[in-house]
């Protein structure tokens, strides 16, 4: 495969706007290019999440060890045009940088397996067993890998490599920290305010929720080595209908960053305990709900596979590569739920404008990654 049909690749899949939806169209596209190998025991599989919605499997190669690649289908919203200097769904090549929604988060990564993928098969080299994982709705809650872990897909495997964007390919994240969501709802009774003893204030309830949830969160007081602090953050509140009304209803919603040392359960143990609580008081009418919480994944920077891909990087990059942690989440967190004992690594092309206007990945880095993704799976394979 030559650079110009690697960058087709990547082009094409930025024109797909899968944003937050419609990664099926990523997954027809994704099956066309290795429908082709099929005769050389390529195996394609579609596990449809709901309508317009596939995650999509690719297995290459035989043998007993399975290696792990994988990539999600979906991209966050384009936001204010204004701000981009190109059609954020049209790859656009300027400075040997290109453009577009998802250059860097992280088609540019899907690309780059799917390109080394294609160049074993073209080649009729493949180094062993190797499972690409495309995966829907990684940006709103990692369902897709969710899914594919209970299905089964990801058991036992020798390892996974997740192409998010590692700083230009110059970072590995091996550890991450996990995510709650929460909402409360506090239920009330709506009054006129000149008669509030007529009414149950909605929001006074939440707001006891709010002030005293502060010192239960701070009582995760461990400090991770790499990952830092567990974090709380009250990020949302609502509650009323007009000024002269006791407010018949009230939500808050908030967000924890959790480590390792805090398992979600222990979080949610403590956040449940204390709406249980408030609702022994009269007239309190709390509930809570999570939405899309992720564990912290653990990880080991000595790890077999972490030192591999060392290796092969230096061996393809100029300047060092770091192991680091990650502060949000990635389909690694559900992959982690998988049976077996695998290292989880993330590194791929992608750069710091992940999520931003003017996207964009370094075309060198990009073809330098597709070699290094061959390069590593050739020496996966050839470790005892």
């Amino acid at each position: 495969m030559n650079k110009q049909q690697e960058i087709d690749i990547l082009s094409h899949l930025i024109s797909i706007k899968s944003v937050n939806d419609h990664e099926a169209a990523v997954a027809d596209y994704i099956e066309s290019l290795f429908k082709p190998y099929e005769d050389q025991g390529v195996k394609i599989e579609r596990v449809s999440y709901a309508p317009d919605r596939d995650n999509l499997i690719v297995t290459i190669g035989e043998g007993e060890r399975m290696l792990g690649f994988s990539g999600h289908e979906d991209v966050v919203a384009p936001g204010d045009l204004s701000q981009w200097n190109s059609d954020p769904f049209k790859a656009t090549i300027k400075d040997n940088m290109l453009y577009g929604r998802g250059a860097s988060d992280m088609k540019s990564g899907l690309a780059a397996l799917i390109a080394a993928m294609l160049d074993m098969l073209e080649n009729h080299h493949v180094p062993g067993k190797i499972r690409l994982l495309c995966t829907v709705g990684e940006e709103t809650g990692e369902y897709g890998a969710a899914q594919l872990t209970k299905l089964g897909y990801a058991d036992n495997l020798a390892g996974l490599v997740i192409a998010e964007p590692g700083n230009d390919m110059h970072e590995i994240g091996y550890t991450s920290k996990g995510i709650i969501d929460y909402i409360v709802t506090s239920k009330g009774k709506g009054a006129h305010s000149s008669q509030p003893q007529k009414g149950i204030n909605a929001i006074d309830h939440l707001i006891d929720f709010a002030v005293q949830v502060k010192p239960l969160m701070a009582k995760f007081d461990k400090v991770n080595p790499v990952l830092g602090p567990l974090t709380h953050v009250q990020s949302v509140f609502n509650g009323g209908e007009q000024i002269n009304s006791v407010p018949a209803k009230a939500v808050m919603k908030g967000n924890i960053r959790t480590i390792p040392e805090y398992p979600n359960q222990v979080v949610f143990d403590t956040l449940n305990g204390l709406v249980d609580q408030l609702n022994q008081k009269p007239g309190y009418d709390l509930t809570i709900e999570y939405s899309f919480p992720e564990d912290a994944m653990p990880g080991d920077k000595d790890a077999p596979l972490i030192k591999l891909i060392e290796h092969v990087h230096d061996e393809l990059f100029d300047g060092p590569i770091e192991p680091k942690g990650q502060a949000g989440a990635s389909d690694g967190s559900e992959f982690l739920h998988a049976k077996g004992d695998f290292a989880i690594a993330l590194i791929g092309p992608g750069n710091n404008t992940q999520h931003q206007s003017n996207e964009c990945v370094d075309l060198d880095v990009y073809h330098q990654s597709i070699k290094f993704y061959q390069q590593l799976a050739e020496e996966f394979f050839a470790q005892p």
